[in-house]
């Protein structure tokens, strides 16, 4: 169970720090809904990124609003782009104006996200910390091996707002279906592998995701390969190694058109990543290839609807670092080693009870 604090008086506006990337923010929903169920009237802002702006509204439903916080060390920061102080000062300037009853830091261990959430000029802090970051009025400890949509949820039971539910949900809006149906009618079941991930630590060989595409197929499903747009070789190259036919779509999606196409899927399989989250967040069936590290993060707490397949490899094929304990900078798969057929089989388990509903539809 988790330590809930009491609820505080006179909540009227909440901001929430969370400016990381897709599936960053699909662990923080919960954690958000506990937020709004707690303090019903209260206003939430989400500060975060230019692309959550574009996202959040209406799929994110506990979220009223979203502020694209600047550059900023630790926050969030491109290679070669420095803090700009014209912006960094304006922005504290004006969320000083907001003046925000609670202020939430989502967004890691503290050491930079910390001071800046304490920048906002709230009349209550809360968030996580690492021993080397400054306190919050409230703090929950940052260690690193916690599932993240816990670790969030910890943090808004601190602050009087127990959890009224443990796995994510994003909202579909009919614009994304739309989009979704004018890129690909409406030939279905579908079935969606997504080959790619920010790191190459993560990423299953594309060959096997073409052998369970192509079992997919011989099952009945109409397979689509989605990919960013940078990953258009690697989709391209998953689609030229199935036998049968499939649908490349490589950044040829919005974010809410790509939430669309994972949900109309009867199953999604997927290495660690973004996609593969939001999949699980709009009711899709999944299988995901995690290493054992990333599993404990990011790792689904269900398996009705949800087979991880999971590489037990600790140490790092290219120098042999221990990397549970220590860290290198290879970027090769740490994945390799999961047995296609255990990902195959799980797919077609998952495929074919997600068709038995139509079927006893269809006999009745």
């Amino acid at each position: 169970m988790l330590v809930t604090g009491a609820p505080l008086a006179e909540v009227g506006k909440i901001a929430a720090l969370r400016a990381n990337g897709l599936g960053d923010l699909v662990f923080a929903v919960p954690a958000l809904d506990a937020l709004r169920a707690a303090y019903p009237s209260a206003e939430i802002v989400l500060l975060a990124r230019a692309w959550h702006a574009d996202f959040v509204p209406g799929r994110v439903p506990s979220v009223d609003r979203v502020v694209v916080v600047p550059l900023a060390q630790g926050i969030w920061s491109p290679p070669g782009r420095p803090d700009d102080p014209g912006e960094v000062e304006p922005f504290f300037e004006a969320m000083a104006a907001e003046r925000f009853d609670l202020a939430l830091q989502l967004h890691g261990g503290g050491r930079y996200s910390n001071p800046f959430v304490r920048g906002l000029g709230a009349r209550v802090t809360a968030g996580l910390r690492t021993p080397d970051a400054e306190p919050l009025d409230h703090c929950v400890p940052y260690v690193y091996y916690q599932s993240e949509v816990f670790r969030m949820l910890e943090v808004a039971a601190a602050v009087g707002a127990p959890p009224t539910g443990i796995e994510p949900r994003l909202t579909v809006l009919e614009a994304d279906r739309g989009e979704a149906a004018e890129r690909l009618g409406d030939d279905g079941p579908l079935a969606v592998l997504h080959p790619g991930a920010t790191a190459g630590r993560r990423r299953w060989p594309p060959e096997r995701f073409a052998s369970v595409g192509d079992a997919l197929s011989a099952a009945g499903a109409t397979v689509v390969v989605t990919g960013a747009a940078e990953e258009a070789e690697l989709v391209e190259e998953v689609v030229d190694r199935m036998a049968e036919p499939a649908r490349g779509q490589a950044g040829s999606l919005s974010t809410g058109g790509l939430a669309a196409v994972l949900s109309r899927a009867a199953v999604v399989v997927s290495n660690d990543s973004g996609p593969l989250h939001v999949a699980a967040a709009t009711g899709a069936a999944t299988v995901g290839i995690f290493w054992c590290g990333n599993m404990i993060n990011a790792g689904p707490v269900t398996r009705t609807r949800h087979r991880p397949a999971i590489s037990w490899r600790r140490s790092c094929p290219a120098c042999g670092t221990d990397c549970i304990t220590g860290s290198c900078e290879h970027d090769e798969s740490f994945v390799a080693d999961v047995p296609l057929e255990e990902v195959r089989d799980s797919a077609l388990d998952l495929f074919v009870a997600a068709d038995r509903p139509a079927r006893r539809g269809a006999a009745a």
